[in-house]
């Protein structure tokens, strides 16, 4: 499938460019307090905040065309990153309409969607996509409809089958993971694809998770945030490209962990799907350098004492114990209390 892309910088024009300090105001900190802990966090993703990646349902930004730009690229190396089991096909037209319909509300100077029947018209004037098809009709579109409009979308995507009481990975695109592969996810039930994380599931924190997700009801969305660190401001950190930027980890030296580290924010969404009755697992991930982010002083501070006083499996688990003692001891100059 080719796309065709307007200039970046025209688009940011049209999209209302922030600066960096704007930019920087809109990153989603991840921490509420100054110790860092395992939890379900999930809150409902009805309410709103103007002005932050809050503001709707699915967050659009200035790098919206680089990023599928990129998509694209990574597709290109290894189409594997998108996947659909034959029984998720009604879940993957769910999908289509329910970001489509999404993009056209909260953004209608880019997104355009007019329907009659299944007659429907998609318009993507950031991209320079005109696209007629008919809804439930494959051969309608240049691709099968989720890889269609999730190259259209920032972040990963992830289709839950709900069944014998649990979730299973069944389909997706993932093209920017934090250390996971859909390709060896793929078909795996809630409780195996988590099974890595160390101290949560002795804590019982993904059961509770489970049950609750279950439970998600058509028309209210829940979500949640995740955090990792990243060398470099790389999105694509999978284990099919760690020959890559797996040794990155040894580079960081007291003279530029500021400007390699970055946190690394994933605002995740569950939603339920209304024909299929399958959960959408939407993964936005977000990157700040640390030289940007200790520009908020309270950021800075707490980051410190978070990294400082993180469980040691914990940090392992997160990829930081090369690094971690020159990210911490950076970070002690930013907190007076220290």
């Amino acid at each position: 499938m080719t796309l065709t892309f307007k200039p970046l910088e025209t688009y940011r024009d049209d999209f209302s460019f922030r600066n960096s300090a704007e930019a920087i105001a809109r990153f989603p900190f991840p921490f509420p307090e100054d110790q860092y802990m395992y939890s379900v966090n999930l809150e409902p993703a009805l309410s709103r905040d103007p002005g932050s990646v809050f503001e709707h349902t699915f967050d659009i930004d200035e790098h919206y065309v680089a990023e599928m730009a990129e998509r694209a690229r990574v597709l290109e190396l290894d189409p594997q990153r998108c996947l659909v089991m034959p029984h998720m096909a009604q879940a993957a037209w769910d999908t289509l309409a329910v970001l489509m319909e999404h993009l056209a509300r909260d953004y209608p100077g880019h997104f355009q969607l007019d329907r009659e029947g299944d007659a429907w018209h998609w318009r993507n004037l950031a991209l320079g996509i005109d696209q007629r098809f008919t809804f439930g009709d494959p051969a309608s579109l240049p691709c099968e409809p989720l890889e269609y409009i999730t190259r259209q979308m920032q972040g990963d995507f992830a289709l839950l089958d709900q069944r014998d009481n649990d979730l299973f990975m069944d389909a997706g695109m993932v093209t920017c993971p934090a250390d996971w592969s859909l390709r060896f996810d793929a078909g795996m039930s809630f409780r195996q694809w988590h099974s890595p994380v160390p101290l949560a599931p002795q804590a019982g924190i993904f059961e509770r998770a489970l049950k609750y997700l279950l439970n998600i009801q058509v028309g209210q969305p829940v979500r949640r945030l995740n955090w990792t660190l990243t060398i470099n401001p790389r999105l694509d950190t999978s284990p099919e490209t760690f020959h890559e930027w797996g040794s990155d980890r040894g580079k960081v030296t007291p003279d530029n962990v500021g400007r390699l580290v970055h946190l690394r924010v994933e605002l995740q969404l569950m939603l339920r799907l209304p024909r299929s009755n399958a959960l959408l697992f939407g993964i936005r991930t977000y990157l700040i350098s640390l030289d940007e982010l200790v520009t908020n002083p309270a950021w800075a501070r707490r980051l410190h004492r978070v990294i400082r006083d993180l469980p040691e499996p914990i940090a392992d688990y997160k990829g930081m114990t090369r690094y971690r003692q020159t990210l911490v001891d950076w970070l002690r100059a930013f907190d007076a209390d220290a």
